[in-house]
């Protein structure tokens, strides 16, 4: 059997977007860091990130841009979303890839994702076992990723801490025909 090396553009469109994957890059301009790279490799959507930066989507695209000069705070927030040592954010002039551990880290992260997701949809008992098997496996070799949940079938997943925005704003009755609710 072949092995066939692993290309992000790839992805499905829920954890790289089209317009993400497409971005051209100026190789005229010096490069200071890595952010982009990193988070398509660690399967982190701008969205997600945003949210857990509390940032907007709009300013993380501009954070991206390897010509962008951030903060040492900025970087620093990027680090604990993305969950990889702050060196591998920044760029070093000698070599362009990610480092052996990180990109180790990335490909197992997503074997995990996929393994869960495979998991998720089994309806046949020997296809449940086998997945439940792969999971095993992958968490004797990785056990931090115990918490890891299946790609997104539609749109994000929300935990159950979170409330959707039809609960955090309520919607006047009025506007359906019936009395006001608050």
């Amino acid at each position: 059997m072949a092995t066939v090396p692993f290309d992000y553009m790839s992805l499905p469109t829920d954890v790289v977007g089209a317009a993400e994957a497409e971005q051209p890059v100026d190789k005229s301009q010096p490069r200071y860091h890595r952010v982009r790279t990193v988070r398509l490799r660690q399967g982190v959507t701008l969205r997600t990130a945003a949210r857990q930066m509390g940032s907007t989507i709009r300013e993380l695209r501009k954070q991206e841009d390897e010509t962008a000069d951030l903060r040492l705070s900025d970087l620093h927030r990027w680090q604990k979303v993305l969950d990889v040592p702050l060196c591998e954010l920044l760029e070093e002039p000698d070599h362009s890839t990610l480092s052996p551990p990180v990109l180790q880290r990335a490909r197992m992260l997503r074997m995990m994702k996929t393994a869960q997701s495979l998991l998720e949809n089994a309806t046949e008992p020997g296809m449940k076992r086998l997945a439940e098997n792969l999971v095993n496996q992958i968490l004797e070799i990785m056990p931090e990723l115990k918490d890891v949940a299946p790609w997104h079938t539609y749109g994000q997943r929300r935990s159950m801490d979170e409330v959707g925005r039809a609960a955090a704003e309520p919607v006047a009755l009025s506007m359906v025909g019936g009395d006001v609710w608050d």
